[in-house]
């Protein structure tokens, strides 16, 4: 007996040696990338604002078919059906460290030859057939003395933090895609009433030219020419129905909508939808907290740290108990007697002691992964400050730019209805009419188009920002 304690206390000295020769795991740094002090394109004098006011809340069908996607857009159903995934992973590492128990029982008959016995089976003594009876409650348990299921267990949480953290942006794409379609909606609505003005203007001068040729005072060039610029605003306006046909099968697609349900929400009224309205200041720092992907990026990283852990501690032995209580009969009707009951308690140790490097292999390999989660999290900071920087940017741009080509609009459409004044009181020919109509031609459409890209570039900054701010998983499943 003392000579199996000795050889058992040899081979235990042995594994744990094994395992202390292969050293630490290696360190990975891992600091918190440096951000600036202040955007570099924050427009002057921007004050904290309410971040969800870049949305088109106000409107009708944003309102409608937001609403409708939260409750059944597939994409977002795929992002909470992966988190229901990563909780049961935890679920499962969790369970990992607590006993397990099973149960079994059998009925097993055995048949055999008497005569390997020898002289005792030749007498009989030895039966040919045994049946046996029996049930058991087997109990095992790994107290897991290095931390490896420990490990494990936390890399699962974070895993749940990292799916969330993914639904959450799968759901704030979701939405700045919706409001970007709404926006595309209002716009084409304003240009198609802008060219519709177009047209009216361009069939009164057809008109107006066609009684001076019935009078003799004008060439029917002039007409002709007045008929030939509505039919050109005919053919924008009418270019716009493919837009709208696009804008309605792209949110069928996100709202897992049906096209009839999509355009009956468009079809509502909006007012003040291109209103553009002013852009609140933030910090850079602030994208670590809000950005859903950056607090994926960083939920990855601290389970892939938690990964390399569990492979180094995998150089360990483990220590396992277990026990077995059961009954044993060779009768059935002796299934509960008393000399029926049986048992084992076992405690057994295991570990590497010559694996090839294969423990080694696999903690290279997390830190490896380990590294990249690193440079990932750093790529998803740096990519969520550059998608700031470039919101602010396009903001200042598309505003100086709405507002000039409003300003032109209502110049040249001034000037077109003097030209025509002029043209009536016969101080203008008809030529500086039709070139002045021309000017003015596409000047709305041009400008409902600026201040939709001033609209659209208030959605990439609230989408830059982290959107509005992170709903409760009850919440992103309710919608």
């Amino acid at each position: 007996m003392r000579r199996r304690l000795i050889t058992a206390a040899v081979l235990s000295s042995a594994l744990a040696l094994a395992a202390c020769a292969g050293g630490p795991p290696p360190t990975i740094a891992t600091p918190t990338p440096d951000l600036p002090e202040n955007y570099f394109a924050l427009p002057q004098g921007a004050a904290k604002g309410d971040l969800a006011a870049l949305m088109p809340q106000d409107d009708p069908a944003y309102r409608a078919l937001s609403t409708a996607a939260l409750a059944n857009a597939p994409s977002l159903a795929e992002a909470l059906a992966r988190v229901e995934s990563a909780r049961a992973g935890a679920r499962g590492a969790r369970a990992a460290r607590m006993p397990n128990l099973d149960a079994d029982a059998f009925a097993r008959r055995n048949r055999i030859n008497p005569a390997q016995f020898g002289e005792a089976g030749e007498q009989g003594i030895i039966p040919n057939e045994l049946t046996s009876y029996g049930a058991n409650i087997v109990a095992s348990w790994d107290p897991d003395l290095f931390g490896q299921l420990k490990a494990q267990q936390r890399a699962a949480a974070a895993r749940i933090d990292a799916a969330s953290a993914q639904a959450q942006a799968v759901r704030i794409a979701l939405l700045a895609e919706i409001a970007g379609s709404v926006t595309d909606w209002r716009v084409l609505a304003e240009q198609r009433a802008a060219l519709a003005s177009d047209v009216a203007a361009a069939e009164q001068l057809a008109r107006l030219a066609g009684s001076r040729e019935a009078s003799g005072i004008a060439p029917g060039f002039d007409r002709v020419r007045a008929e030939a610029a509505a039919s050109a605003s005919r053919s924008r306006l009418a270019a716009l129905d493919s837009e709208n046909a696009r804008i309605i099968g792209r949110l069928v697609t996100l709202t897992g909508q049906n096209a009839a349900t999509v355009a009956a929400a468009l079809g509502t009224a909006a007012s003040g939808a291109l209103t553009p309205r002013p852009a609140p200041a933030a910090l850079p720092s602030e994208l670590l907290a809000n950005r859903p992907d950056v607090a994926a990026a960083a939920a990855e990283l601290a389970a892939s740290d938690a990964d390399l852990a569990a492979a180094a501690r995998a150089r360990f032995p483990r220590l396992t108990l277990s026990g077995v209580i059961g009954l044993l009969a060779f009768d059935l009707d002796k299934m509960f007697d008393e000399n029926s009951l049986i048992g084992t308690l076992t405690a057994s140790i295991a570990g590497p002691l010559l694996d090839f490097g294969r423990v080694g292999a696999r903690i290279d390999g997390a830190a490896a992964d380990k590294q990249a989660a690193f440079a990932a999290y750093r790529g998803a900071v740096f990519q969520a400050l550059g998608d700031a920087e470039a919101a602010y940017g396009l903001i200042a741009a598309s505003d100086r730019e709405a507002q000039l080509a409003v300003t032109e609009r209502d110049q040249l459409q001034r000037a077109a209805s003097l030209a025509e004044t002029r043209y009536k009181a016969g101080l203008a020919s008809f030529l500086e009419v039709l070139e002045a109509r021309r000017a003015a031609d596409a000047s709305g459409e041009r400008a409902a188009a600026s201040l939709g890209r001033a609209a659209r570039a208030r959605i990439l900054l609230w989408q830059a920002l982290g959107g509005d701010a992170a709903p409760s998983a009850l919440a992103l499943q309710q919608g």
